[in-house]
């Protein structure tokens, strides 16, 4: 006879939610531990709790299983970046990217030029992930050349990204979100506009403000000089070296798949890199599989002694390949085990019930469903999942409220798609994390985009009965069939 599964207390609940909250933000931000081990101990924990009250091993593995198939697309989509930064670093396209980069970009306005570039690339391809993995690693590359605030740059990079992400109707996560929340996709991003349009201004206003703290006398021109001369040695610069990026701009315009896209850019980096680069084929092949390294320049420069290249150029050329990607799919792996056990043990949907059944205004409404969504993708670090639950939980009660779907459609993107990537243990931390080679910890405090759509979504909800809903579409409420 089967062991009848019960849902946990309110207090149950609480207490386990509060003791993973100590685990995750202690142990990885503030401790420092690694991601994958306060995961996997979290959902140890979770798992542990779910068994107590009734679970089985099998249906937490199972659950676990099911997130994975999910997640098939963005495991692809990570070898996929992986083996683009690969070829273009051999091919030379990143190294133009930088080299153009360092003689048009001023060190002041470095923080300013990263949103704006990474925002355009996301909006053109709808993929934040694919923009960061594009022109965030060459934008990185120039302020490495640059020793400009590799943190700030990130944050800088990632905010753009996410910011372009959001306007462009070609993203995964704005197409979901719309989906779920049966609305249509350029409503729901002129919606977005309420709270992406000053999350934007507040964010270009801080970097240029911190741009120009920028002293241009202590950024090492010297050494930015060396550093494309350097590039332009070892590389041969001209605008072929453009026509990978073309493909990823031309494809995403056409709306065709991003693997694609991001395959048939590799290959056509590939090509170069045999034809311009003159590397033979086998070494082409490796360096999309296991990277570029600079040692393989020798087999194309005569005489190339690595000892005459500049440091910050070895560090910076030595990067991608689908092997890369390793350490942050299994930290996926782990993130998807420690879902599944929060999924099994029922602690959210517990808590959020109690919560939605006090809850009498329009306002409180959207508030609760920013906390939910914010906690739900803080545990299953899935954004479908998200989006999905909280269809499921405030879509009866924003109606209810005399409030529009895409008001909750909205909530999905600020609370949940938009800050994943400022927390270290979500997928899309690690993914930005491993590929600009700047640790969440140091860049997440810099994502200001990413962090302030919630701030502005709960100020308009706030003060909405004061400003005639500014911002809020509201609908009639028949309550004849309540009396």
């Amino acid at each position: 006879m089967s062991k009848k599964i019960k849902n946990p207390s309110l207090f149950m609940s609480i207490s386990l939610l509060l003791v993973i909250a100590f685990f995750l933000v202690y142990g990885i931000m503030v401790a420092q531990y690694q991601v994958q081990f306060m995961l996997i101990l979290s959902g140890v924990v979770a798992s542990i709790f779910a068994v107590f009250h009734g679970e089985t091993w099998n249906n937490i593995i199972e659950i676990m299983s099911q997130k994975i198939k999910s997640g098939l697309l963005l495991f692809l989509v990570l070898l996929s970046v992986g083996l683009v930064i690969g070829t273009w670093m051999m091919s030379g396209t990143i190294p133009y990217l930088m080299s153009f980069g360092i003689n048009i970009i001023s060190p002041q306005y470095l923080y300013l030029m990263s949103f704006i570039a990474a925002a355009i690339v996301s909006l053109c391809m709808g993929s934040s992930f694919s923009s960061v993995g594009t022109i965030g690693i060459a934008v990185m590359g120039v302020a490495s050349a640059m020793d400009i605030n590799l943190a700030i740059t990130a944050g800088a990079i990632v905010s753009g990204a996410y910011f372009g992400d959001k306007l462009s109707p070609l993203s995964d996560t704005v197409i979901m979100a719309s989906l779920v929340s049966e609305v249509d996709v350029y409503q729901h991003i002129r919606h977005l506009l309420y709270t992406t349009i000053p999350s934007m201004i507040i964010s270009i206003t801080i970097f240029f403000l911190a741009g120009l703290k920028i002293n241009p006398k202590n950024t090492e021109l010297g050494n930015v000089n060396e550093i494309d001369s350097n590039l332009h040695q070892l590389f041969d610069m001209n605008l072929i070296l453009l026509i990978p990026p073309l493909i990823i701009l031309i494809g995403s315009l056409m709306k065709k798949h991003v693997l694609i896209v991001l395959f048939l850019s590799a290959v056509s980096a590939m090509v170069i890199s045999l034809t311009m680069q003159h590397y033979p084929l086998k070494m082409v092949i490796e360096a999309g599989i296991e990277g570029f390294n600079p040692n393989m320049l020798s087999n194309v420069i005569p005489n190339f002694e690595k000892s005459s290249i500049n440091n910050t150029v070895i560090e910076i050329l030595n990067a991608g390949g689908i092997t890369s990607m390793g350490s942050t799919i299994l930290t996926l792996f782990c993130a998807f085990f420690f879902a599944a056990a929060i999924e099994a043990s029922k602690v959210l949907k517990v808590v959020i019930a109690r919560v939605l059944s006090l809850i009498k205004t329009a306002t409180s409404t959207i508030l609760v469903s920013l906390a939910s969504g914010l906690a739900i993708i803080l545990s299953t670090g899935n954004g479908t999942v998200t989006f999905f639950l909280m269809k499921d939980l405030f879509s009866k009660q924003y109606t209810k409220q005399g409030l529009h779907q895409l008001n909750l459609s909205r909530s999905m993107e600020d609370s949940g798609a938009i800050p994943e990537a400022a927390f270290p243990w979500t997928s899309a931390a690690v993914y930005m994390a491993t590929t600009l080679g700047v640790s969440t910890v140091e860049y997440g405090p810099w994502a200001i985009f990413n962090l302030l759509g919630i701030v502005f979504s709960a100020l308009l909800a706030i003060l909405g009965p004061y400003i005639n809903w500014f911002g809020i579409k509201k609908i009639k409420v028949d309550n004849s069939s309540e009396s």
